[in-house]
């Protein structure tokens, strides 16, 4: 059975929640080859005191070492920061899927410029997710962003 994009987005919502269960921030992502999950990960900056352990990256880091990344596809509930678009782009995920972009734009016109296919979602369980958290948690949020 193949999965779909949505799919994927809700096991990139549940990292995101795990997130926010750990006291972090509710930021997560998966990374798919040929419809297998091969890493997850979520938002850990704030629970291993790490700047630049963001959700992508954390993603990244726990998928491993790879050959190549060809044929991946990045599922993450916000839309990247620079740092993320970057690892993204050093390592040539052909394709991301964005939960969301409302709430922080990111760099996905960046992603788009370097040839990585973008998809927004506009999912509303991720707006609201991080929505309510910025709300709630505003200095978390700036510290998190470089404000």
């Amino acid at each position: 059975m193949m999965r779909s994009d949505a799919d994927f987005m809700s096991e990139a919502y549940t990292e995101a929640q795990k997130g926010l269960e750990e006291g972090g921030l509710p930021i997560g992502a998966i990374l798919v080859r040929d419809g297998e999950i091969i890493g997850r990960g979520h938002n850990q900056r704030v629970q291993k005191a790490d700047p630049i352990l963001h959700g992508e990256m954390a993603c990244m880091q726990n998928a491993g070492r790879q050959a190549s990344y060809k044929g991946t596809v990045m599922y993450t509930t916000l839309s990247p920061c620079m740092m993320c678009t970057g690892t993204i782009i050093q390592f040539g995920v052909p394709r991301v899927v964005i939960g969301e972009s409302v709430n922080f734009k990111g760099y996905q016109d960046v992603l788009a410029l370097a040839g990585t296919e973008v998809k927004d979602m506009h999912d509303p369980a991720c707006i609201d997710m991080m929505a309510d958290f910025i709300r709630h948690h505003p200095s978390l949020w700036n510290e998190d962003i470089g404000h």
